[in-house]
Order: C-alpha cells, then sequence, then structure tokens
C-alpha cells in the first residue's frame, strides 16, 4: 500500500522578485518644467508646518503636555505597576541630551541621570513613588527628575517621562 501525502494548510510566500513595473501605474500630469511646486499630500492641506527647532527644548515622553498634576502623576505610576515595572527616580540638573564634547555618532552629553537612591523593587503603592518623588525636589529643587518603569524580566526600560521640572525651566 502506498503511503498517502497529506496537503499542508500553511501557506508559502512567494519569494522577493524585485521592486514592480510602474507601467501598469497612471501616468501624472506634470508641467513642462520639472518643478515641484505642486506638491500635495493628496488631502486639502497643502503644507504643514515644521515644529522650531531652535531655542526650542523637548525632554521625553509626555514633555509636550502641561505640567502633570499630582492625580496624573498618580495614574501614570499605576499604570506602571500594573504592568510589573519597577519604578525608579533619576535627576539631572540640565534636563536635556546635547553634544558638547563629542561629534561622534551616538555619543550625547546629558544621556545619563543621576539615580535616586535604588529602584523601588517590589513597590506595589503609588503614593510610596510619589513620596519618593517630592524627596527628591526637596533635596535638589533646581534639579529635573524623571521617573522610570523598568521591566526586570525583559531588562529593559520601558517609560521615561519628566515628572518634575523647576520652576522657570520649563
Amino acid at each position: 500500500m502506498a503511503p498517502t501525502v497529506m496537503a499542508s494548510s500553511a501557506t508559502s510566500v512567494a519569494p522577493f522578485q524585485g521592486l514592480k513595473s510602474t507601467a501598469g501605474l497612471p501616468l501624472s500630469r506634470r508641467s513642462g518644467s520639472a518643478s515641484f511646486g505642486r506638491v500635495s499630500n493628496g488631502g486639502r492641506i497643502r503644507c504643514m508646518q515644521v515644529w522650531p527647532v531652535e531655542n526650542n527644548k523637548k525632554f521625553e515622553t509626555l514633555s509636550y503636555l502641561p505640567p502633570l498634576t499630582t492625580e496624573d502623576l498618580l495614574k501614570q505610576v499605576e499604570y506602571l505597576l500594573r504592568s510589573n515595572w519597577v519604578p525608579c527616580l533619576e535627576f539631572s540638573s540640565v534636563g536635556f541630551v546635547f553634544r558638547e564634547n563629542s561629534q561622534s555618532p551616538g555619543y550625547y552629553d546629558g544621556r545619563y541621570w543621576t539615580m535616586w537612591k535604588l529602584p523601588m523593587f517590589g513597590c506595589t503603592d503609588a503614593t510610596q513613588v510619589l513620596k519618593e518623588l517630592e524627596e527628591v525636589k526637596a533635596a535638589y529643587p533646581n534639579s529635573f527628575v524623571r521617573l522610570i518603569g523598568f521591566d526586570n524580566v525583559r531588562q529593559v526600560q520601558c517609560i521615561s517621562f519628566i515628572a518634575y521640572k523647576p520652576p522657570g525651566r520649563e
């Protein structure tokens, strides 16, 4: 008796065949010159304003929002704790990344901040984190404070945002 061969239920993907020909695409109307003055994104908006980079320091996640209230901070910390991430506080008098000592690729001054105490392993209460935040603010009132959430299983930083900006440095 000959063995029967079952058809595989998995689908195979065709190998890459290179770029497709543009011959089948509709031709666009172009003016006699090679000018691109009529470029459009296809919508009603004709152009978009780019955020100015001069004298405009953006810090990290949530930095485009107004300063977080205590309730907002509690919600962020509760999310961090629900995600089983370890909270950690860091502070810096500068508060942003800059390039001063080297122009080599990947090098930035101000990337690493000073850690406040140790990461809060085993923390289950958001108010404990806010209490530590208040201690950092009292000890270093002219420094930025950021809150970080580490995933101790994957060994990565999952969340980071500025929790406190010193007065006059927003």
